[in-house]
């Protein structure tokens, strides 16, 4: 084939450190902003983000020369530094030290959009660490729970 052809769809997701609601609904907005300028630096697509104050939901369609992890790794370093010097937060704003990265099929991303768009409803009924191990298992993944953000 003289061409190369994909589609390398991601449902990502971070949560902050210990799991502190450190993501100010006030500048939440700005933060999902300034992660999709930093996905798009590295020449992916944020297709939509959302979350709550101890996590966020990222979609991304990424560029099969970008590792997924190099991408976090700049995310999450620079958009911490960003809401560490730019906005108020009731302590020093951290990532996790892990995350979910999870393949994403084109015809289940407005099922994911939708997901996201549905975060507080969602939350009301689940906690951020049993959503993360829904997650895990619907994607085959074995873990341990005392590991779980």
């Amino acid at each position: 084939m003289p061409k190369t052809y994909t589609k390398l769809s991601y449902h990502i997701v971070l949560g902050t450190k210990h799991r502190q609601p450190s993501i100010d609904p006030a500048w939440r907005d700005e933060l999902y902003a300034y992660m999709g300028g930093i996905v798009r630096e590295e020449g992916c697509q944020l297709i939509d983000a959302g979350g709550m104050p101890d996590h966020v939901h990222l979609p991304v369609i990424a560029k099969p020369v970008v590792a997924v992890s190099h991408l976090l790794m700049k995310m999450k370093a620079n958009s911490s530094h960003w809401v560490s010097t730019t906005k108020t937060a009731p302590a020093k704003f951290e990532w996790q030290e892990g995350y979910g990265a999870f393949t994403v099929s084109e015809s289940q991303i407005p099922a994911v959009k939708q997901y996201i768009a549905n975060q507080e409803e969602h939350h009301r009924k689940l906690a951020f660490q049993d959503e993360f191990a829904m997650l895990l298992e619907r994607h085959g993944i074995d873990f341990d729970r005392r590991y779980l953000p």
